[in-house]
């Protein structure tokens, strides 16, 4: 058997089914926790810093020793960055 692969086929399908999600998940919060962050963005924390994280344009608050992401700019922020990539 022979399978071949559009790898930009899938990256778009990809970057379409993620920005589906985003903006499919209404979670109810105000603000999220990195928990909830790799939940909304279904990525582990490690994926999260090496990708995203420290973009300046990600919006985040460190509170004590807990980060605290803006529930509605960081679902916006999600998307603008996804439709970059």
């Amino acid at each position: 058997m022979d399978i071949r692969t559009n790898e930009e086929e899938l990256r778009k399908i990809f970057k379409e089914e993620v920005v589906k999600y985003v903006k499919g998940s209404q979670s109810g919060s105000v603000i999220w926790d990195s928990r909830e962050l790799e939940k909304q963005t279904s990525m582990s924390l490690k994926t999260i810093q090496k990708t995203f994280f420290k973009d300046p344009r990600m919006p985040k608050y460190k509170i004590g020793n807990k980060w605290y992401f803006p529930a509605e700019e960081t679902r916006l922020f999600l998307l603008t960055w996804i439709k970059e990539k």
